[in-house]
This record gives structure tokens, sequence and C-alpha cells, in this order.
């Protein structure tokens, strides 16, 4: 099985683009829940989040479930000794459950890392579109229950994670995949699938389609009833959706062909019944299921008036490959900047390996993000984005109030000037400012186009090699 592992290697490549969703172009429908409203805001404040695709694919480190799909395009390819028989691959595949044995799992590791990095929910990967459940459905046995785990007392995963969070205050979030490519009542075996979706017309077989319907409603309900608070259901396979909300103008929804409607509404009453407050995300799918948009891989350009997060890989892939190329604590630090300044959120991904852990890279990028926030963290938490100043060449803006918070993207090998220029600003004799880690005085100025800042050259020596500076200031005068 080692060299199949090696072999499958090449699949990563295409692990970005296997899962690319545009944004809705619905409009977005605010909630009106009272309890959903207030756990919007607890979200929005909160910035920074922590994403874990994992499963028994790590085992190949390949693209999570994608080369299970019968499509013709590169993120599906499969490799390796079984690659020339379809039927043969998709039961290596599942035959994975049988080796996954993460003895090095210790969830308490990473909240302790995502704390430091200073993030503050958690979305953890229950099922993805395999159909491999990492907690203790009882609807299937395609479960971590029966895999060479099983038998550890910390098998049920879901479980762990969501407790080990949940002790350092995280919001917890359950990701779940609608599509389901295991279970008979969606990849039904009397058709053999030919793409993502159903392999038969659910209006030609509604009893069929009924079962799936049932089968996730009842795992849903699992979630929400026997695994403590959770804040989240974050639902992926923006494809099983109602036919109406179809938009063909989208090129990846081009290829629905039937309908799916699972009844999220019923799925909604019922999770809210056990989860006061729930966000639910039903991602891409747009309407009132959607309480926060999900742009992936991607971060707008501009600022955004609704609620929403950028799901991004901190390496090339959602899931585990060995030797993945991590982003640099810089790029994730202006990525954080950027998308908080534009009115957002960042939830970023690691993958687990195989054995149960994060590779070193990822803790030296947490490390490091966690070193920044330590200082900086005023400029992110509880703040809104800016829609006043603009973005202006390496500066982004955030807001509390009438303060604004300036953060200077420092570039790689940039040696810092101690004047800075911020344009479309300026001061009255109410405005204070000060650098955010620093005692040193600040001097305000007019420029040319704007706001002049100035300090000693002493004052900047602390901040050599900083990804970002943060000035904090109070009543500016914009223009």
């Amino acid at each position: 099985m080692r060299k199949f592992s090696v072999l499958l290697l090449f699949l990563s490549v295409f692990n970005l683009a296997a899962q690319q969703h545009n944004v809705t172009k619905d409009p977005y429908v605010p909630p009106k829940d009272p309890k959903v409203i207030e756990k919007l805001g607890d979200w929005q404040n909160g910035k920074f989040g922590l994403m874990m695709h994992w499963g028994t694919y790590s085992i190949w480190g390949i693209v999570e479930s994608w080369s299970l799909c019968p499509e013709d395009v590169g993120w599906t390819k499969r490799r390796g000794p079984y690659a020339d028989d379809y039927f043969e691959y998709k039961k290596a595949y599942e035959g994975l459950k049988d080796q996954f044995n993460p003895t090095d799992f210790n969830p308490e590791k990473w909240a302790d890392a995502a704390e430091m990095a200073g993030m503050k929910y958690v979305v953890f990967t229950t099922k993805h579109h395999d159909g491999f459940c990492m907690f203790d459905t009882q609807q299937t046995d395609y479960n971590i229950m029966h895999s060479a785990f099983g038998k550890n007392p910390r098998a049920n995963i879901a479980n762990e994670v969501f407790k080990a969070f949940r002790v350092k205050d995280f919001m917890i979030g359950a990701y779940f995949s609608k599509p389901d490519w295991h279970t008979p009542s969606y990849w039904w075996p009397y058709f053999p699938p030919k793409d993502r979706n159903p392999s038969y017309d659910p209006a030609k077989y509604p009893e069929k389609w009924a079962e799936f319907k049932k089968f996730t409603y009842n795992q849903i309900e699992e979630l929400m009833t026997n695994y403590g608070s959770v804040d989240i259901l974050w639902l992926d396979g923006g494809w099983v959706r109602p036919r109406k909300t179809i938009d063909p103008s989208v090129e990846w929804q081009k290829d629905i062909k039937v309908d799916q409607d699972i009844d999220m509404a019923n799925i909604a009453k019922m999770a809210r019944s056990h989860q006061p407050g729930l966000l639910m995300v039903d991602r891409t799918v747009g309407g009132r299921f959607e309480n926060y948009v999900t742009p992936e891989q991607h971060i707008p350009d501009h600022y955004l008036p609704y609620p929403w997060e950028t799901c991004m890989t901190m390496g090339n892939s959602w899931s585990y490959v060995p030797n993945d190329k991590y982003k640099s604590s810089r790029t994730l630090i202006h990525n954080l900047a950027n998308i908080v300044s534009r009115n957002g959120n960042l939830l970023l991904n690691i993958g687990p390996s195989p054995q149960g852990d994060f590779a070193p890279e990822a803790y030296d990028r947490l490390k490091a993000i966690g070193h920044w926030m330590d200082i900086n963290s005023e400029a992110i938490y509880g703040t809104v984005g800016d829609n006043k100043i603009g973005e202006k060449a390496n500066w982004v803006f955030t807001w509390k109030g009438d303060t604004a918070y300036a953060i200077y993207k420092v570039q790689e090998g940039e040696t810092l000037m101690n004047q800075f220029a911020i344009q479309n600003m300026s001061f009255t004799e109410a405005t204070k400012v000060s650098l955010l880690g620093s005692d040193a005085k600040v001097k305000l100025g007019k420029g040319k186009d704007g706001l002049s800042l100035s300090l000693s050259e002493k004052a900047l020596k602390p901040f050599a090699g900083t990804e970002a500076l943060v000035f904090k200031i109070e009543k500016p005068f914009i223009y």
C-alpha cells in the first residue's frame, strides 16, 4: 500500500480546484430569529477559525473523496494499481477504514495551538462526500467506530474534537456533506454513478429519495443531540439543492440535472429545536438557510455588507498530503487582515495526518500568527470592515466606533521607514494615535494626500521582521 500512497500523491495538485464554489448570486437573507442573530454577531466578532478536513483518505495522501467521483476532470483522476477499474478502486478506497488508526490523535494539542493562534471557532468534517463518518452514527457502519481505531477509548473523533475545543470556549462547527457517495439511497447500486449527483432521478424514484432524505435528517439529528452544544452546521455539497435554486450562469451548477431537495426547512427546524440559535450554512444555495456566505480559496476584493467567511487552506491541499507546501506566516496574516478589513472572517484549514497530528510547519505558522495576534488582536476582534477610507497601497483598515485601526502590511524584505502616509485621512485636536505594541510617541502631521505618521527609528527596532504594523487612530477626520 506504500507504493500506492506515493503514486497517489500526484492527485494533491488538483485539490485546490476540487471544491471551488462560487458565492451565490442570490441576495443575502438576514435571519429573523433573535438567538440566531445574537450567535451570528458572536461569530462575526471572533473573525478567525480553524477548519480540519480529515478522514481515511489521509492514508493515501490524496484529495478528499473526489477520486470516487466518475467525472472526467483533473481533481477526480485516479492513480495507482486500482486506477483502471473503478469498482476495484472504490472497494480499495472504502477498505481504508480497516487501516485507519490515528494513534497520535490528541485534539487538546490542536485546541492549544489554535487558541495560541487567536482562533475563536472550529469547523470539523464529521462526514465528507465519500460518506465515511468521523462520528458514531447509527445510520451506517461506514464510520469511525467500525474502523481500526474503533476500539480506542477516543474513537468517536468528532465528539473528542468538539469537547477539546469547547473547553477552550471555541464556537463549535460541524461540517457535514449533504451528498453521500457511500449510502445506497444516493448512489443506488442498481445504477452505477455517472457524476457527483444521485445515480438515479429522484423524481422517478421518489421512495428512494425519501429514504435518502430520512438518512440525512437522522444523521444531522444525531449530531445535534449527542455531541454537546453546537453553534454552526456547515453544510457542503451545494449541488444537493432544490432545482429552483440552480443558477445556470454559475459554471459548476450547469451540471445539476435533477431536483435534490432534502427539505432544509424541516432539517433547520429540527436542528434548532435541539440547538437554539444554531447558525445554518447551506453553502452556495442562498436564502434563509445560508446565514453567512463562504467564498472558497478566494478573498473578495472589496468590502461586503453581509456576513461572510473565506475558507482557505494553510497549505495547497484541504486534506493531508505529505510534504505539502504551507503559506508563510506573512501571507496568512496579510490574508487575515485583508479579509477582516473587508468585513469577513477567515476559516483556515489544516489537514491532519493519518497518524492524527498536524505537520510541524502548521504548528509553526499557528505560533507565528499567535505572536502577531498577541500584540495586534485589538484590530481584529470585534471590529467591522472598512467602508469609509478604502485600501491604499499596503494599508487596510478596521473600525470600532470612531476608532480606526490602520494595518500596514509589511512586505517580505521591506526596510521600515520611520514615516508613514495614509491617504484620505486627516486629524483634529481630538485625534489620538498610537502604535500597538509600543509606548513610543507617534507624531501626527499633514502629508501631501492625507495623514502623516512619524516615529523614531529606535521605536521601530522591536518590529524588525514583523508581518504588519497596526496604528490605532482615535477620532480621525475622513475626507
